[in-house]
C-alpha cells in the first residue's frame, strides 16, 4: 500500500500543545525520518556508482593502455551520456513529488514512461556521438593509443547508455514515493553479480577491456528488470503504475523544459570531475596519469554519494510538504 500522508513539518504546526511534547521532539522525529529515507539511498547510490569503478578495476590488470582507455573512455561516457541522463531524469524528482503530494498517484506512472521515452531518444543521439569517440578525442590532441583504446570501449558501453536511462527512470519513480529499499536491495544484488559478470567477460569469454565495458550494460539492465518486475506486482505501486498510457506521448515539450534545465545543473557540477580526467591525457606521460586521477576521482566520487543521497532523501518530502501547505 501506498504510505499514508503525514502532516510535514514544513507549515506545521509545532507548537506543544498540539503536539504533545517540546519543539524539538518534532524536529529529532523528523531527522529520523530523513534518515530513514536517506540510509537506503546512499547505499543505492554507492551500489550503483561503483558498477563502472569495478569494470574499471578489471581493466587495470590487462595492462597500462587498457586502464587509460578505460579512464578516459568512462570520463567521456559521464560527460556526454550519463550525467546527461542523470541530469534529465531528476526532473522526476520534480513531477513525481508534486503529483504524489497533491494525491493525482496515477500521475507518476505517466511521468516515468514520459521521461523513459524521452531519455531514449536522447541516447540514441548520444551513441551515435559515441560511435565517433575515438576521432573527438583525436581532434581534441589525445595520444593515438589512448584515443583508439577508449572509441573501442566506449562503442561496447553502449547498451550500458540505454539501460542507465531507464534505470534513472525507475528510481526516481519509486524515490518519490519513499519506496527505498527495493531500490537498495536491486543495486546491491546487481553489484555483487557485476563481479562475476566482469571475470566471466573479460577472463573466461576473453573478451578482455570489451567485455569490461559490456559488463555495465549487462548489470545496468538487471537493475531495471528487477525494479520494473517490482513496480509491477508490488502492491505499494498499485496506484501509481497503471500500464502504459498514450498520455505519455502527450505534452512532452512541458517535460523537456523543466528537463533540460535539471540536466544543466548536473551536468555543469558531473563536468568539472570528469573532464579532469581528459586533460589529464593530454599529459606528458598520458597512460599514467589518466589512469593514477581517475582512481582518485572514481574514490572521490564514492565519498561523494553520501551528500547526495541525503540530497535525494530530502528534495522529495519538501515538494510534498510544498504540495500540503498550499
Amino acid at each position: 500500500m501506498l504510505p499514508a500522508m503525514e502532516e510535514p513539518l514544513v507549515g506545521g504546526n509545532g507548537s506543544t500543545e498540539e503536539t504533545g511534547g517540546p519543539k524539538e521532539s518534532l524536529v529529532v522525529t523528523e531527522v529520523k525520518k530523513q534518515l530513514y529515507l536517506a540510509g537506503p539511498l546512499i547505499a543505492g547510490c554507492l551500489l550503483q556508482s561503483v558498477v563502472q569503478m569495478i569494470s574499471v578495476m578489471f581493466v587495470g590488470h590487462l595492462g597500462e593502455l587498457a586502464l587509460s582507455s578505460a579512464s578516459i573512455a568512462t570520463s567521456f561516457a559521464g560527460v556526454t551520456g550519463f550525467s546527461l541522463l542523470s541530469g534529465m531524469a531528476s526532473s522526476l524528482d520534480t513531477l513525481c513529488g508534486q503529483a504524489f503530494g497533491a494525491r493525482q498517484y496515477h500521475l507518476l506512472g505517466i511521468y516515468k514512461q514520459r521521461a523513459m521515452l524521452v531519455l531514449t531518444l536522447v541516447s540514441v543521439v548520444v551513441a551515435v556521438l559515441w560511435a565517433y569517440t575515438g576521432q573527438i578525442l583525436l581532434l581534441f590532441g589525445q595520444d593515438p593509443e589512448i584515443a583508439m583504446g577508449a572509441g573501442s570501449y566506449i562503442r561496447w558501453m553502449i547498451p550500458a547508455l540505454f539501460a542507465y536511462g531507464l534505470l534513472q527512470c525507475h528510481v526516481r519513480f519509486l524515490q518519490t514515493q519513499n519506496i527505498v529499499l527495493p531500490v537498495m536491495a536491486s543495486a546491491g544484488v546487481t553489484a555483487l553479480s557485476h563481479v562475476l559478470v566482469c571475470w566471466l567477460l573479460v577472463y573466461k569469454l576473453g573478451l578482455g577491456n570489451k567485455g569490461a565495458a559490456l559488463a555495465n550494460g549487462i548489470s545496468y539492465l538487471a537493475n531495471v528488470s528487477i525494479l520494473a518486475i517490482y513496480i509491477r506486482i508490488s502492491p505499494s505501486c498499485r496506484s501509481t503504475w497503471i500500464g502504459l498510457s498514450k498520455e505519455a506521448f502527450r505534452d512532452i515539450l512541458s517535460f523537456m523544459k523543466l528537463a533540460v534545465p535539471s540536466a544543466l545543473m548536473v551536468c555543469l557540477e558531473w563536468w568539472s570531475f570528469e573532464l579532469l580526467v581528459l586533460l589529464s591525457g593530454l599529459l606528458p606521460n598520458p597512460k599514467l596519469e589518466a589512469s593514477v586521477l581517475s582512481i582518485c576521482l572514481n574514490t572521490g566520487s564514492l565519498a561523494f554519494m553520501i551528500p547526495f543521497g541525503l540530497g535525494a532523501a530530502i528534495h522529495p518530502c519538501f515538494k510534498r510538504a510544498w504540495c500540503w501547505a498550499t
